[in-house]
Order: structure tokens, then C-alpha cells, then sequence
């Protein structure tokens, strides 16, 4: 792990895109999955189900690869605070981080309990064939972690709000994408 930069402002470039770009791949996957069931069933629904698989392997990479470079070689910074409000940015940090490996897993889980097909060209292979009583608990659970990611989610951006526009302490600046 890098050692805390004291001159520093902004995370590094790399640690800043991997950040916009998990909650980027987190807000398309809930919207693909909202769309899944509106399509007729068949290959339309074979193939939003597919994206949706697709994005979500993409997305446990892009989070593993995230969390790898910011223990490694991504730019540490001093945190901006109070001890509690240190703590509480630490354990929402660790509580989306969690949830979405979570629902990786649990969306993985899913798609081999069902033997879904990826776009009619290959079936995952079913380690419950025929269990649908199975498949619609896992997508229960699947469906509830979403749910706490976007609500855990929501609290990041509203901190980070809070630090933007009542305390002015620069926090946004850190994870902004362009300028300074």
C-alpha cells in the first residue's frame, strides 16, 4: 500500500475511473435488469439477460482490479474529518464494496442454478436443473442486495454532497474526473 500522501488533493487518475467506473457499471446494471422482463420471452429476453450477465462478470473484474490497485499502487490520501465521520465514510466504503461483490456472486449463483444461455450460443451449466424453487430464492436475495447497494449508494453521494455544498472541505475534488 502507498504511504498516505500529505501534499496530495486528488486520488490518482486510475483510482478515479475505476471509482466512476463501478458506479457507472452498478447504475447500468440496475437498468438492464428492470428491462429484463419486458421483453418478450425468447431470444430478446435470452439476449437482455445475457447483457446483463456479461455486465455483471465485467463488473466483479472491474471491482476486484478497483480494490487491488488501491491496496497496491493507487494514491492514498488523508481523510477529511472527524473520527466518526471518518468512520462512517470507512464502513460505507466497505459496506458497497462487499455488496457488490456480493451480488456478483449471487448473480453467478443465479445464472448456474437456472443453466441460463448466453445470447443462444452456450448454456452455463445448471447445478440445480430443474430447481426453479431455488433459482427464485437466489434471485430473491439477488434482488434485495440491489436494493441495499442503491440505498447504500445513495447515502455515499448524499455525504458527498453534504461535504460539497455545507462543509466546502474539497472532498468531491478528490474522486473528481476533470479539472484541477
Amino acid at each position: 500500500m502507498q504511504p498516505v500522501n500529505p501534499s496530495a488533493t486528488r486520488y490518482d487518475t486510475i483510482t478515479i475511473l475505476f471509482h466512476w467506473l463501478v458506479a457507472l457499471l452498478i447504475a447500468v446494471q440496475w437498468i438492464v435488469a428492470l428491462s429484463i422482463d419486458q421483453f418478450p420471452k425468447g431470444p430478446l429476453r435470452v439476449d437482455a439477460r445475457s447483457v446483463h450477465i456479461i455486465g455483471g462478470v465485467t463488473l466483479g473484474v472491474v471491482l476486484v482490479l478497483h480494490l487491488l490497485w488501491r491496496r497496491s499502487l493507487g494514491r492514498q490520501l488523508r481523510p477529511i474529518g472527524n473520527r466518526l465521520t471518518i468512520l462512517l465514510a470507512t464502513i460505507v466504503h466497505w459496506a458497497l464494496n462487499a455488496l457488490t461483490g456480493i451480488m456478483v456472486l449471487l448473480g453467478i449463483t443465479l445464472a448456474s442454478a437456472r443453466g441460463d444461455s448466453l445470447f443462444n450460443l452456450y448454456t452455463i451449466p445448471s447445478f440445480a436443473p430443474g430447481n426453479k424453487a431455488l433459482a427464485e430464492q437466489i434471485l430473491a436475495i439477488h434482488g434485495t442486495v440491489a436494493v441495499l447497494i442503491l440505498i447504500v449508494a445513495a447515502l455515499h453521494a448524499a455525504a458527498a454532497l453534504f461535504h460539497q455544498f455545507v462543509w466546502k472541505d474539497g472532498v468531491m475534488d478528490r474522486m473528481r474526473l476533470f479539472g484541477r
